[in-house]
């Protein structure tokens, strides 16, 4: 292959296939929505579940999540602004009334004082990436979930259950920051709803029901 060739003679080193090509194929495990609330209730720490509630009600990245700023929060419009996403690009994606409630509830109880939502403990900064995700390993540990993979998986959960509820792909697709369809068109593999609503070859053809089989 060319770019075996290209590793051998320009770099002067073997391709290891195993570390340098990119798994394909591979779908989100998106927890159902009993499971998200078995998580959120798995906390009395109203912070972290907060920031869970947010990672989950506006499909966030993690990196989006952390970087979150009090003016985000748009209450007049019931909009977040997700400024400088991926691709350093700018959207709005939902503000969930019950949401809402609880940050102001979180506002009134933690007063950050600092220039972003959710504050680190010695107040310097914003809560790291990795406590974040430690705190999702946490609740997801005390809720008896086993499956799923971090904390991404709740924003694979907001795409999963905005389609089973018949949101349009388009719009996920804004709400999710993809630069690209075909990144939302995955869920329609995943989703419940597509797939229990399609029926099986077997069950379309003309068979004897079992009672009516001669023995």
């Amino acid at each position: 292959m060319a770019i075996n060739f290209f590793y051998r003679e320009v770099l002067g080193r073997e391709l290891d296939l195993k570390v340098s090509m990119k798994k394909e194929g591979r779908l989100p495990d998106p927890l159902s929505r009993q499971e998200v609330a078995r998580l959120i209730q798995a906390t009395t720490n109203r912070k972290h579940r907060v920031l869970m509630m947010t990672a989950y009600s506006a499909g966030l990245r993690l990196a989006e999540l952390v970087r979150l700023r009090p003016h985000h929060i748009k209450a007049d419009r019931m909009l977040i602004h997700v400024e400088q996403g991926k691709g350093r690009k700018d959207r709005y994606t939902l503000l969930s009334e019950r949401l809402l409630r609880e940050l102001r509830a979180y506002w009134r109880e933690y007063r950050p004082l600092g220039a972003w939502l959710f504050m680190n403990e010695g107040g310097s900064g914003h809560v790291p990436n990795y406590t974040a995700a430690r705190i999702f390993y946490r609740m997801k540990r005390r809720a008896g979930i086993i499956h799923g993979r971090g904390i991404h998986t709740l924003r694979h959960s907001f795409a999963t259950h905005l389609l089973e509820a018949g949101v349009d792909l388009r719009t996920i697709q804004i709400l999710m920051g993809h630069s690209s369809l075909n990144s939302t068109l995955k869920y329609l593999h995943i989703t419940q709803k597509q797939l229990t609503n399609t029926p099986s070859p077997l069950d379309l053809l003309r068979l004897p029901r079992p009672g009516d089989v001669p023995e």
